[in-house]
């Protein structure tokens, strides 16, 4: 009997202690004193070895100093996409690099952060291959460093699926609607033209289409220097890199992205008021570039 008790204590307390336990949106991995490249390099062959799937890359404002890869797996990517409304936003990862001095900070996206935040009613569904997928993922990059300390900010885990910045401000429920589309097809058409023809200085850095459910995430680079990454990442922190690109999701024959009040926000939890009011701007140019992305081109 007072075995059972203190089973059942304990049991208690590690529920509780996940409850109320606080998340931050990235991980640094470690540091380098290779080149930027070089850690990139090295990154993407880890990520293959280990049976990932590396969907794309680029370097955010487009400086030699700030890198960003983009990966799935399998199980990720096959699991997510059941969860109807959005679901497949949660398939795609990201590892961020930034130069800084002699070194190079090796970062990733916290799965266990995004998948609460972009699943925010089925997340315990899948809780169990989630977590699987994120210890997997820490054993492959401790090749690459032995930190593993979160950063960036924090929420607690049992509010990243009803999270908002503040009072007033949209949820992940209150995504924009970009275009509606006559099917699938034209949809994945248009975008995929408009990114080839670099509309509105986007660039596509990478994709995920799951045909069978018609359903397509695209990862689109902002490269305006006057109102794209260039101007708003410096102002709210390039440490966060990973999270970028902005993506544009396409179901059936609708295409959404993430409001930027929310997206931003979740991404840089510890953003204060004021210098969000720094980049007041940006959600709505963020919106009127994916917008572009969406509809036929001027001839």
């Amino acid at each position: 009997m007072k075995h059972l008790i203190i089973s059942a204590i304990t049991l208690l307390l590690v529920h509780f202690s996940s409850f109320g336990q606080d998340l931050s949106p990235y991980i640094k991995v470690g540091e380098s004193s290779n080149s930027i490249q070089e850690v990139s390099d090295k990154v993407i062959q880890t990520l293959k070895d280990n049976s990932f799937t590396v969907l794309g890359a680029y370097n955010p404002s487009n400086k030699s100093t700030l890198k960003v890869i983009a990966f799935t797996r399998n199980d990720l990517k096959n699991t997510v996409i059941k969860v109807k409304d959005r679901g497949a936003l949660g398939a795609v990862m990201k590892i961020g690099l930034v130069a800084k001095g002699d070194k190079i900070i090796i970062s990733y996206t916290n799965p266990d952060y995004l998948l609460r935040a972009y699943l925010p009613t089925t997340y315990n569904t899948y809780k169990s291959q989630f977590e699987k997928f994120s210890s997997d993922l820490k054993i492959t990059l401790s090749s690459l460093g032995d930190e593993f300390k979160p950063f960036g900010g924090s929420v607690q885990a049992d509010k990243l699926g009803n999270y908002h910045y503040k009072i007033m401000m949209p949820y992940f429920t209150d995504p924009i609607e970009l275009a509606e589309f006559s099917s699938f097809k034209e949809g994945l058409n248009m975008i995929t033209n408009n990114l080839k023809a670099n509309k509105g200085n986007t660039k596509e850095v990478f994709r995920l289409v799951y045909e069978k459910e018609e359903v397509a995430v695209f990862g689109v680079g902002l490269q305006s220097k006057e109102n794209g990454e260039s101007y708003f990442l410096p102002k709210i922190g390039e440490d966060h890199v990973a999270a970028l690109p902005y993506e544009i999701i396409l179901q059936g024959k609708e295409a959404t992205m993430l409001h930027g009040k929310y997206r931003i926000a979740l991404h840089w939890p510890e953003l204060t008021m004021g210098t969000f009011m720094k980049i007041m701007s940006t959600p709505g140019d963020i919106e009127d570039a994916l917008e572009a992305l969406c509809k036929q081109s001027d001839i």
